[in-house]
């Protein structure tokens, strides 16, 4: 089986993260977010995996080539010179799609962390023979989404309903389809949706089903959302009892630290916390529901919380980071500030505090 996932552009909305490294590589719990999905469609016995991306390939190649090896997976770019939206990268891709075989290729969004439950979703799209299966997850707000209204008992899609005023559902698309060959056959190499434009002529034809989400779902393309998901990703480790996670008594609820980060004397550290490789954790640090990537010093007595330290950073001693502070690669906070939010771009020094949500340049 192959597998296209749409890596798109530049990750505007987790600058300044993205920044220094395409937004797939950044690290989420302390893995790049694209090799969460790839390992999963690698677990289901997919063999190649095509990045539809229009933005730096060479920097993604080279990264995924060490992977490559790993994970025993075949990984190619398909690069578009203008954007494409959701559907054309199909089309421009459809080459490395098509093989002889005629089984089903999996579509993901690169953005999306869940449990990946590809195995179930290849056996409901076998049970229900229509031409294309998505994914949908329930959500609480579904005025803020794309609705896609279904049949319950058997999944059979009925329509989309765009950011709907009035209440019509609650499952939106979640980013993971299962399509046959022969959709391919309806989308042209031109920009266009697959959400808008090839789903509903599927679903008018009653091919298209939808299969709920088991487990949580979250698009963390931005830092919000990012920090909701290292979550709910950390308490789906917790219940399926996962060795990765923390323990020791200056853990509170979950934890993952890389086992070469250093951690010092009188911390408390969680809940919801990643600490990446190479990380120093001084003396007497408090650290709840943030992100700490690779190669970070955080000296005595700092506190961070609700944030993103980049990499290659240092928080200052007796410093306090919070409210959604995105630090990026190499920023430098002096000691006994504060940030209130700030979001700074790579290799700054923070001298003073930041007392409300600016960017700092």
């Amino acid at each position: 089986m192959k597998a296209l996932i749409l890596v798109g552009g530049f990750g505007t909305r987790l600058r300044p993260l993205t920044l220094s490294v395409p937004k797939p590589l950044v690290e989420f719990a302390n893995k790049p977010m694209i090799l969460h999905q790839i390992e999963a469609l690698k677990a289901v016995g997919v063999t190649e995996v095509v990045l539809a991306i229009n933005y730096q390939p060479e920097v993604m190649l080279n990264f995924l080539k060490e992977f490559e090896a790993s994970l025993g997976i075949k990984i190619t770019c398909s690069q578009e010179t203008e954007p494409l939206g959701t559907a054309g990268p199909l089309a421009l891709a459809r080459d490395k799609l098509i093989d002889d075989s005629g089984e089903p290729f999996f579509v993901l969004n690169s953005d999306v962390i869940s449990e990946y439950p590809f195995k179930e979703m290849i056996q409901f799209h076998k049970s229900h023979g229509g031409e294309a299966s998505l994914m949908v997850t329930k959500v609480d707000e579904p005025s803020k989404y794309g609705v896609v209204v279904m049949e319950e008992s058997t999944g059979q899609v009925e329509r989309f309903v765009e950011k709907p005023k009035l209440f019509v559902g609650n499952k939106i698309n979640a980013g993971f389809y299962l399509l046959n060959p022969s959709v391919l056959d309806r989308i042209q190499l031109r920009p266009t949706s697959i959400e808008k434009e090839v789903f509903p002529k599927i679903a008018a034809e009653k091919k298209l089903y939808a299969m709920v989400l088991p487990g949580f779902w979250m698009d963390v393309g931005q830092p919000r959302d990012y920090i909701t998901g290292l979550r709910l990703y950390l308490d789906s480790l917790k219940k399926h009892s996962s060795p990765k996670l923390a323990s020791g008594p200056h853990i509170v609820g979950n934890v993952i630290v890389d086992e070469s980060a250093k951690i010092g004397e009188g911390c408390l550290i969680g809940p919801d916390v990643a600490i990446g490789s190479g990380c120093v954790i001084e003396s007497g640090v408090r650290l709840s529901r943030c992100t700490v990537m690779r190669g970070v010093r955080i000296k005595k007595h700092a506190c961070v919380s609700g944030s993103i330290i980049g990499w290659h950073s240092t928080v200052g001693q007796w410093a306090r980071v919070e409210n959604m502070t995105i630090l990026g690669e190499d920023v430098h906070v002096c000691d006994e500030i504060y940030s209130n939010g700030g979001v700074v771009l790579p290799h700054k020094e923070i001298k003073s505090s930041i007392l409300k949500p600016e960017i700092v340049m």
